[in-house]
């Protein structure tokens, strides 16, 4: 079992073997392990919970983790004298860290307010508890008995932190990295959850602008209105044929047509 595994995910022997101690150890659900192939010290948990010491490697993060279900799925169905579970409390430190991992699931889920929904995993560490809810987008923490609950927006998290000097921040890490808890909005019980997936809205009804219609072109045809000529019953004889010079020129363009030019110098020339 052990070769078919490393050759399926890609480790050596000696590490698959090495992690499958650490699940026998962990009751086949949980495991506490530190091996260079596995990004170093690390922790996983059934049901999607696993921490690696390489924490941005996601590649790694995922193969480590479909060994650990495999070696677990094979410990539950081939050892009937798999050891009990670890204790609910769990710390990973090495030499000069000031962070402490607390992952394990606990049986806590009748501590969180029944409005937050279902978790989809707990943890615990000392007075310390956790739980999120990502029907309602919530993470609850539970610290000496008094309950916070914060809105997780769009995260998906991946593993829970908490430093051990200092002020002891409890931190998450997900999609964008590793984020402290105190960092994100604290939102008060009873306050449904938002949907943070997008969502299409229809835009406004905006009235379209009526359809633009060309005015017709003046017609040729159209009469024009005389020229308005001096005082006197025919006007001076300098008008009229100022008057007549200018029909010539309309007449000559085009825009009077011979019958009208005629008409028009008719007139003017009977006003002489």
């Amino acid at each position: 079992m052990v070769e078919a595994a490393a050759s399926r995910h890609g480790f050596s022997t000696e590490a698959v073997t090495s992690l499958l101690i650490s699940v026998a150890a962990g009751g086949g659900r949980q495991a506490q392990f530190n091996h260079w192939e596995f990004g170093g010290m690390g922790q996983w948990s059934q049901g999607g919970m696993i921490m690696i010491g390489d924490m941005f490697n996601n590649q790694l993060k995922y193969r480590v983790d479909a060994l650990c279900n495999e070696l677990s799925s094979a410990l539950q169905q081939s050892s009937p004298f798999l050891p009990p579970p670890m204790s609910s409390q769990s710390q990973s430190q090495s030499g000069g860290s000031t962070g402490s991992s607390f992952f394990v699931p606990g049986a806590f889920a009748n501590r969180w307010p029944a409005e937050l929904g279902a978790p989809s995993s707990t943890g615990s560490q000392n007075n310390l508890h956790y739980a999120v809810f990502p029907s309602t987008r919530r993470l609850a923490i539970d610290q000496n008995g008094h309950i916070a609950v914060y809105d997780i927006g769009d995260h998906a998290i991946g593993g829970f932190s908490q430093q051990q000097g200092g002020d002891q921040s409890i931190t998450f890490t997900s999609q964008y990295g590793v984020v402290r808890v105190a960092d994100l909005p604290q939102v008060p019980l009873g306050m449904p959850g938002q949907d943070h997936t997008p969502s299409f809205q229809a835009p406004p009804h905006v009235e379209p602008a009526p359809a633009w219609t060309p005015s017709p072109p003046p017609s040729q045809n159209a009469p024009i209105a005389n020229p308005p000529i001096g005082a006197g019953s025919g006007g001076s004889d300098e008008e009229i044929f100022s008057r007549i010079e200018r029909l010539a020129d309309l007449h000559q363009k085009g825009i009077l047509s011979d019958d009208e030019f005629g008409a028009k110098k008719a007139e003017l020339l009977s006003r002489l």
